[in-house]
C-alpha cells in the first residue's frame, strides 16, 4: 500500500467566512488521514503502547489551489517517502469530487521513543511498513529547507503574547501543531487577516511549547510573505516560524 487514499468531508470546524475551507481545516483533514495511514502500517496512535514509538511533525509546506465549501466530499492521497536515520517525509494531494486538485502538502517527521522521550532511528523495517514512494513528489524540491528567523526580530517588541492552555495540549504533552497556525493568525495585522487569502504557507516547529508557557509572537512582512516567529517569553527559545504568502 504505497499510496493511501481516503474519502473525507469538509466539516463545520474546517470552514470559516463564506463556509469555505480554511488553512487550518486543510491541515486538519490531512493530519487525520496521515494518522489513519500510520494505523494501517502498524505505527499509529493506537499502537504506541506496543511500539513505544510516536511520530513528531517538524514542518508543513502547503499550497492550496481551491477553497471548497462545507460538506464537500474530498479525496485525500498520501504516501511516505524514504528516510534517513532521523528524518522522513510524507506528501499529500487533495482532490474534489470531480477529481480536480484542491491542494498539495509536504511534511517532515522524526520518530520519538516514548519511553525515553528522545528521537530514535527510523529503521528500514519501520519505513518499509509504509511501502514508501521514492520518486513521487508534490513539490520540485524533495527536501524541505529550514526557515530562517529574520534578524530584525532581535530588536522588536512582541506583537502578541499568549499562554499555552490545557485545550492546546496534544498526546505528546506539547502544544498541538495546528494551534501554532491559530496563534499565528492572531498575530497578523488586522488588514492582513481580513483581506488576504494566504494559499501558500509553511510552518517549521523547533521546540514544542508546553502547558503554562508564555509565548511571544513577532510579525515581519517581507514583500508578499507574512512571517510570524514564536519564542518563549522567559528564555527566548524558538518554538516555531510560520510563513504565509498572499
Amino acid at each position: 500500500m504505497s499510496i493511501y487514499e481516503k474519502k473525507c468531508y469538509v466539516e463545520v470546524k474546517d470552514v470559516a467566512a463564506l463556509g469555505l475551507l480554511t488553512n487550518e481545516g486543510f491541515l486538519n483533514l490531512l493530519e487525520n488521514v496521515a494518522c489513519s495511514h500510520s494505523e494501517v502500517a502498524g505505527f499509529g496512535i493506537n499502537q504506541i503502547n506496543e511500539t513505544h514509538l510516536s511520530w513528531v511533525l517538524l514542518h508543513w509546506k502547503v499550497q492550496i489551489f481551491k477553497r471548497v465549501p462545507y460538506n464537500t466530499p474530498v479525496i485525500i492521497k498520501t504516501w511516505a517517502k524514504s528516510a534517513n536515520k532521523c528524518l522522513t517525509y510524507r506528501d499529500f494531494e487533495m482532490y474534489d469530487e470531480n477529481h480536480k486538485l484542491i491542494g498539495i502538502a509536504s511534511t517532515k517527521w522524526s520518530l520519538v521513543d516514548t519511553q525515553t522521550g528522545r528521537i530514535t532511528k527510523i529503521t528500514s523495517e519501520i519505513i518499509g511498513c509504509y511501502s514508501p514512494e521514492e520518486n513521487k513528489n508534490v513539490f520540485e524540491e524533495v527536501e524541505i529547507a529550514k526557515l530562517r528567523e529574520p534578524e530584525v526580530i532581535d530588536t522588536m517588541e512582541p506583537c502578541y503574547t499568549f499562554t499555552v492552555s490545557r485545550r492546546d495540549i496534544d498526546m505528546n504533552q506539547h502544544m498541538h501543531n495546528l494551534c501554532y497556525l491559530d496563534y499565528a493568525i492572531e498575530a497578523l495585522p488586522k488588514e492582513v487577516y481580513q483581506n488576504e487569502n494566504c494559499n501558500e504557507f509553511e510552518i517549521m516547529y523547533k521546540n514544542g511549547a508546553k502547558l503554562g508557557e508564555r509565548v511571544n509572537c513577532f510579525y515581519v512582512k517581507d514583500e508578499n510573505t507574512h512571517i510570524v516567529v514564536m519564542k518563549n517569553a522567559q528564555d527566548n527559545r524558538l518554538h516555531a516560524i510560520i510563513q504565509l504568502k498572499s
